[in-house]
């Protein structure tokens, strides 16, 4: 064997540099191709070393009878790592580009093998096959040999690796290739080849146009069939169809555009039929629906609909079957469907009224982080604003003593932001002495201290508000927790700080002000220089700033 192979390099050679007989480079590149069959690495190895590979670009011309199997020797060659560069620098690519133009399939096929193993994880040389054209090519290509199941098959592998970068979703676009492809999915019989046209989906629905185009060519009503059809399957293939079609539908509807037009008002047949998904036994059903009500609940009109016919009950009763059932995704799903439900103000009282917040509190208990921030979540948008929720939460010792917890969960930084925001959002919105002792005696007042000092600016705002309030309402209950925090240290670091916000500052004087009713308190602020810090801010650029500046100047002079 190693010596026809060196015999056949030797003959390619001389044939090439000849122009030779068109019949003797075809033996020697059969005589290769056994070779590379038989021990792909040697014969790799002995044709780079030979210096073979620059011979190969001419003989990739599409005039060239040869063509197809010198692109079947790359495309074997390329199989191994090592022989993608020398491929690259050897000028391969171009050639082979320019022969995805010709149009005979068995060229097209093993053209299209040698350009993927050849870019195979490389996302450079990916994104320069994107620059060459070949996804509008490819697209054409599609369309033209549908029929053709090897070629087929090498465009959605070409599809699948190029979707992958975000700089191809553009030409895509551009294209065809969502009727396409939809057209190719209705066809298939084998859940292999299902797969295979999935796999290319979901990276290009990432795209909202695309999204669009796909609503377009008809996709969703065809998942909508895959559904039914696979929902009381108990094969494999069934559970995992199911699961990739209902997650793709999903997908479709994290465009705003595609949801809108899916939506239709809240009279479309697909938002109907995955409405019904949310009371179905199937978890993957119960999920898909509950993420889907959650991404139709992304503009306040939706989310007004959906709670005027009836969702939140449908819901609630999901939520219900999973505090035993306990499936996580299920039940982050519903709250997260919850928790876009009630930004709209109208609809937190309704909200309210159908008892949202007693089952949410039902998995007070859960130790699963997505869970307890989209229950964070879910009460902080019901209580916003209502009073009468906000004072009946905020003196649940329970829940208080479950948010002082994951105030600590340093290891889950949303939960321990969500946390302190609930804490902060029962003080500001119920104006409750109740629920400030609740706060204090549960020891939330260090964490509100701690949030005062955050790089969000809107949590710092939250933080003061609140404090500012526990110092209104229950001062002398509040003085030891605002001492043993440094309440009066980080006020004067706010103040201090050039990069404070307006309302920061305005937030920290009137809390400054009122922590003075307390004798070791006011000892601590005059043990800083505030009277320095407040009298610059008196020339503030922002008028509220400056006259709150005047005050607590006065305060601190009359006081010292």
């Amino acid at each position: 064997m190693a010596d026809n192979l060196c015999q056949a390099l030797k003959q390619l050679k001389l044939a090439s540099s000849s122009n030779g007989a068109g019949e003797s480079v075809e033996g020697c590149l059969d005589c290769l191709l056994k070779a590379l069959a038989h021990n792909n690495v040697e014969t790799s190895e002995k044709i780079q070393e030979m210096g073979m590979l620059p011979l190969l670009p001419p003989l990739l011309e599409p005039t060239c009878p040869c063509a197809p199997k010198v692109a079947n020797v790359i495309a074997e060659m390329a199989k191994n790592e090592f022989m993608r560069g020398p491929c690259v620098d050897a000028g391969l690519v171009p050639p082979l580009v320019e022969l995805l133009h010709c149009n005979d399939q068995e060229v097209l096929l093993q053209t299209g093998r040698a350009l993927g193993n050849i870019c195979y994880d490389s996302h450079s040389l990916q994104a320069q096959l994107i620059n060459m054209g070949v996804i509008p090519t490819l697209v054409k290509l599609l369309g033209i040999h549908s029929q053709n199941t090897a070629l087929t098959e090498m465009c959605l592998i070409a599809f699948g690796n190029l979707a992958e970068l975000e700089s191809s979703k553009e030409q895509f676009a551009a294209t065809n290739v969502a009727q396409e492809l939809v057209k190719l999915f209705r066809k298939q019989v084998e859940h292999e080849k299902k797969e295979m046209i999935f796999e290319v989906l979901a990276p290009l629905a990432e795209n909202d146009v695309i999204k669009l185009q796909l609503v377009e060519a008809g996709l969703v009503e065809f998942l909508l069939e895959l559904v039914d059809q696979a929902v009381d399957g108990e094969r494999e293939e069934d559970v995992a169809e199911l699961k990739t079609a209902s997650d793709l539908m999903v997908l479709l509807l994290l465009g705003d555009e595609s949801m809108q037009k899916l939506f239709e008002g809240g009279k479309g047949s697909v938002f109907q039929r995955v409405l019904s998904w949310v009371p179905s036994h199937n978890h993957q059903l119960q999920l898909a629906g509950a993420l889907a009500v959650a991404n139709f609940a992304r503009n306040d009109g939706n989310c007004i609909h959906m709670v005027d016919t009836g969702i939140v009950q449908k819901l609630l009763e999901l939520l219900e079957r999973h505090v035993e059932e306990g499936n996580v995704t299920v039940q982050h799903a519903a709250l997260s469907a919850l928790r876009n439900l009630a930004i709209p103000v109208v609809n937190k009282s309704k909200m309210l009224a159908a008892g949202v917040a007693d089952v949410v509190l039902k998995f007070l208990p859960s130790e699963m982080p997505p869970v307890q921030f989209k229950l964070l979540g879910t009460l902080r948008m019901l209580v916003d604003t209502q009073v009468d929720a906000a004072e009946q939460l905020g003196t649940n010792a329970k829940l208080v003593e479950r948010l002082v917890e994951w105030c600590q969960a340093k290891d889950h930084a949303g939960v321990m932001g969500e946390s302190n925001r609930l804490l902060s959002a029962l003080i500001r919105h119920s104006k409750s002495k109740d629920v400030v002792r609740t706060v204090i005696q549960g020891g939330g007042v260090k964490h509100l201290v701690t949030m005062a000092t955050s790089e969000h600016m809107i949590m710092q705002n939250e933080a003061l508000v609140a404090l500012g309030l526990i110092a209104a309402l229950d001062l002398g209950s509040a003085e030891k927790d605002f001492m043993s925090a440094g309440l009066v240290q980080v006020l004067h670091k706010l103040l201090s700080d050039e990069k404070s916000a307006p309302e920061i500052k305005y937030n920290s004087m009137i809390l400054v002000c009122a922590v003075m009713g307390s004798e070791p308190l006011h000892k601590e602020v005059q043990g800083l220089a505030f009277l320095d810090v407040v009298s610059q801010l008196r020339t503030h650029e922002n008028k509220t700033v400056s006259h709150q500046a005047s005050l607590t100047e006065q305060r601190l002079t009359v006081q010292s």
